[in-house]
């Protein structure tokens, strides 16, 4: 078996050069592995995901903060081990930058390697992590911004290599669409330059094979006169907005998007800079309005009279992790209820919505979250009935099970209830008291029916509503993508290759 070796200047150079169908190989492998981790498909004896909690370990020497994250699936084994600046010391710099100081501690920036390994334990090969790291962190963001039905202004906070990639592959993905790029920063700084200058000096011809030829870059920092109100205009026009700094306080105030007119337009959320209980990016009260539920007449309602539809739950990339690390969902007071990993809405399909955008900010919406989402109990979709296309990953991983009757599926998470559970029993409560002779077809029709309608409502507020998807990381992202990656290269001619290692 061949083992094979990767630069991080070699791993830059095949991803910068992604094509549109290599890109959403990647995005597709990506979307498999974490709908399987989500939703807990697994064969008796043997399961096809295992995430174990990453270890922490703090140099004494230099104070830097080292990670240790495994990760185990059908595709093969992992080890990340990548190192940073402490948390603390990342506090004490961005502290300082706001106070328009510069750091005391030149801050270390991610890195280190993935070792991969095969799934009968032969070496695979080794990776720089820094650049991969960044690059399935942007991808996987990229499942719900692929949902988005417009997508024509970004604003991104920050400048680093998070923000570039997340800018990056969502010009690859949707650049026909996108006019203006907005990065706001703490200030112009070296890294902040260079971002802008590897947009520039991507080639003309690509350019336009992506169709972001005449798309406009501008950067604001609180430097400029106007700050505060280029700030509001620029969070409020945005259709994406990726928050992608180690901030201790909320990037902007809630209220830019918690008035009245601000809430007639759906926004997709990205928050990935922060990454432990004392970190904070997206406001406060915006994530409250995000889980905000009404009782009416005892039923709980989701009402929007004139708003883009809130879908009651904050995405998630892992709920254990964002539950532990999050420090916005944590001074919101948000439990499992409040949340909803991705792997379970990554396979939803888009639907056709026929309404222009001014029809949909002044229309009025009443969910009814008895199947939609009273809570993130009510929002799993282990079942994923209708799916982008079939799961290659699932089925890789079962080809070597040919008894299908031995395949079990249930919930990662014990205490959420399946799309089919919600719609089963919300069929049942409305057939009570009905003739016990009825035609067990049209029952069946009915339900398929409610099902669908349920799968539309959580399609149509991922493609236009409200959404916050907060993500802290796992080591199945980089064993997914790693494992990928190697291969491509080798394919590429790219990298040190070595045979019979």
């Amino acid at each position: 078996m061949t083992f094979s070796i990767l630069t991080d200047d070699e791993i830059k150079s095949l991803l910068d050069n992604l094509t549109l169908d290599e890109l959403e190989s990647f995005r597709g492998n990506l979307r498999d592995a974490l709908h399987v981790y989500s939703t807990g498909a697994h064969t008796p004896g043997q399961a096809l995901i295992h995430q174990p909690e990453r270890t922490v370990v703090r140099s004494g020497v230099t104070g830097a903060t080292t990670l240790f994250m495994p990760s185990c699936s059908p595709a093969g084994h992992g080890v990340k081990v990548i190192t940073l600046s402490s948390a603390e010391q990342i506090v004490k710099s961005t502290q300082q930058e706001e106070a328009g100081q510069d750091a005391t501690t030149p801050l270390i920036r991610p890195t280190g390697a993935i070792t991969l390994f095969n799934p009968n334990g032969s070496p695979r090969g080794i990776i720089h992590a820094s650049t991969v790291t960044a690059f399935r962190t942007a991808l996987a963001s990229l499942c719900l911004v692929h949902k988005r039905d417009h997508v024509k202004t970004i604003t991104v906070f920050g400048c680093g290599e998070q923000a570039y990639w997340h800018v990056r592959l969502t010009l690859l993905l949707r650049g026909s669409t996108i006019k203006y790029v907005n990065v706001i920063n703490r200030r112009f700084s070296p890294s902040c330059g260079a971002m802008l200058r590897r947009f520039y000096g991507v080639s003309p011809a690509t350019k336009a094979r992506e169709g972001w030829a005449n798309t406009q870059f501008g950067v604001l920092t609180p430097s400029y006169g106007e700050y505060e109100r280029l700030l509001r205009d620029q969070v409020r026009s945005a259709d994406v907005i990726f928050c992608c700094t180690p901030s201790t306080a909320s990037l902007f105030d809630g209220s830019i998007l918690t008035e009245r007119d601000a809430r007639r337009k759906g926004r997709l959320i990205v928050a990935i800079g922060s990454y432990t209980p004392q970190m904070r990016e997206v406001p406060i009260e915006l994530i409250q309005q995000a889980v905000k539920i009404q009782d009416q007449a005892g039923k709980r309602i989701i009402h929007h009279h004139k708003h883009a539809v809130e879908g009651g739950v904050v995405v998630v990339d892992t709920l254990d992790g964002a539950l532990k690390e999050a420090g916005e969902l944590i001074e919101a007071g948000l439990g499992p209820r409040h949340l909803v990993e991705l792997g379970e809405l990554v396979m939803l399909n888009r639907i056709a919505l026929y309404e222009t955008d001014n029809d949909s900010s002044h229309n009025s919406t009443d969910v009814d979250t008895e199947t939609l989402s009273a809570s993130a109990s009510t929002l799993t979709l282990n079942s994923a009935p209708t799916e982008e296309k079939e799961s290659s990953f699932s089925s890789s991983s079962s080809s070597s099970n040919k008894d299908s009757s031995e395949k079990i599926r249930r919930p990662r998470h014990s205490r959420h209830l399946s799309l089919q559970n919600i719609v089963h029993r919300a069929t049942r409560s409305r057939s009570r008291g009905s003739n016990p002779d009825r035609d067990d077809h049209e029952e069946k029709k009915k339900e398929k029916k409610k099902k669908k309608e349920t799968e539309d409502e959580l399609a149509r507020w991922l493609q236009k509503g409200n959404v916050i998807y907060k993500s802290v990381g796992l080591g199945l992202m980089d064993l997914t993508v790693g494992m990928q990656l190697v291969d491509f290269a080798e394919q590429k001619g790219v990298g040190t290759h070595i045979p019979a290692f």
